[in-house]
């Protein structure tokens, strides 16, 4: 081959007939390797999607704002060119760890990786210093469009994204993360009845709430200086969610075993996620109104009839009997608890209310939770 070719020490593969070879690549060779642009090009003779270029910064940051820990998993890519594996001798015979040698001519593309690909190219302009840290890169011998394509299909077809739940529970960079583990793991009113890996419950489950329906339900309770007093805020929200607790007494039941959890979701509303935002939604005025006073108010809860024949809750959170969950009936159902804890309705609530009055609120929008 030409002196202008790329050598990579590699470790081949085979997989389906066909070998592969993995190598490591350092990130400054990255985007010089994978150069093409493919945005003007019909889906039908690209190997990939285009790039979401609204994702390159988020992903870049992730990278610069994290350079001793970030980690990206391999690109993959399909070589069209001419390519040469030399294997090393081992014990006087060819072994799968040798020299891969690719013609500086050659095409190489991404079958997996793009947004990685375009994220590390940033990274380097913002920080040049990466440009010695390296990424795992798969190559395969490339067959034709139709068997690249067969690729992208078969990659992102049959990955499998974790779950809500868990991706938050499992991300320490995320302080917001970190505060509520604490408090599902310290409050009282959340020991037991978590589902800590699964965002959506099943109908049978014993839990009550999911991780990520507690988070999404905090979130609003959390002010914007948190990560100044995070003890304090990791305080003020389990006595919050405790003082709710002691509200509901059928959540207490749930937890000492004297009624199943999905007896409650059958007949009741207030395990449902949409119910838990909307008391953090209507929680976040409610501290804000009444920072001394609080407490005795949101024992008003106790007035609401949570039982889903209540006609209070058709077409706010009931559509056809099912449990609907989206922006407008996580405001419709704080309306309800702002209104019981004597709170005024801002503008926006208002004009959600009076599209619900009017049935200019299409029940075909809300999403099953």
């Amino acid at each position: 081959m030409s002196l202008n070719s790329h050598r990579f020490a590699a470790i081949r593969g085979h997989q389906s007939g066909d070998e592969y070879y993995t190598v490591v690549c350092e990130m400054n060779l990255v985007p010089r390797l994978f150069l093409f642009n493919e945005a003007t090009i019909p889906a039908e003779l690209r190997a990939q999607r285009l790039i979401n270029k609204g994702r390159i910064p988020e992903i870049a940051r992730y990278i610069t704002e994290n350079p001793k820990s970030y980690i990206f998993s391999a690109l993959t890519a399909s070589i069209d060119g001419k390519v040469e594996f030399k294997p090393y001798k081992l014990n006087g015979k060819d072994s799968d760890v040798g020299e891969l040698e690719i013609s500086g001519d050659a095409r190489l593309i991404i079958n997996d990786g793009q947004h990685r690909r375009a994220a590390i190219e940033k990274a380097l302009s913002d920080n040049p210093e990466l440009s010695k840290d390296s990424i795992a890169v798969v190559f395969f011998k490339d067959k034709g469009l139709k068997k690249s394509q067969q690729m992208f299909s078969d990659l992102n077809r049959h990955a499998i994204r974790p779950a809500t739940s868990l991706a938050r529970l499992y991300d320490h960079r995320d302080p917001l993360a970190e505060i509520i583990r604490r408090v599902v793991y310290e409050a009282e009113v959340f020991k037991g009845v978590v589902e800590m890996e699964r965002t959506t419950l099943a109908e049978r489950s014993i839990k009550m709430f999911s991780f990520s329906g507690i988070y999404n339900a905090t979130k609003y309770l959390i002010a914007d200086d948190y990560r100044k007093k995070i003890e304090q805020t990791t305080k003020n929200l389990i006595q919050f969610w405790d003082a709710v607790g002691e509200q509901f007494g059928k959540w207490k039941g749930v937890r000492i075993g004297n009624i199943s959890a999905s007896e409650l979701r059958k007949d009741y509303i207030n395990t449902h996620g949409v119910i838990l935002q909307a008391i953090g939604l209507s929680g976040r005025d409610l501290l804000k109104t009444f920072p001394n006073n609080w407490r005795k108010k949101i024992k008003r809860l106790k007035r609401i009839n949570w039982q889903k024949t209540n006609p209070i809750w058709d077409r706010r959170v009931l559509v056809n009997g099912r449990v609907v969950k989206n922006n407008n009936s996580i405001i419709l159902a704080s309306n309800i608890i702002k209104k019981t804890y004597g709170l005024e309705l801002t503008n926006e609530e208002k004009v959600v209310e009076s599209k619900l009055k009017k049935g200019e609120i299409n029940a075909d929008r809300h999403k099953k939770k």
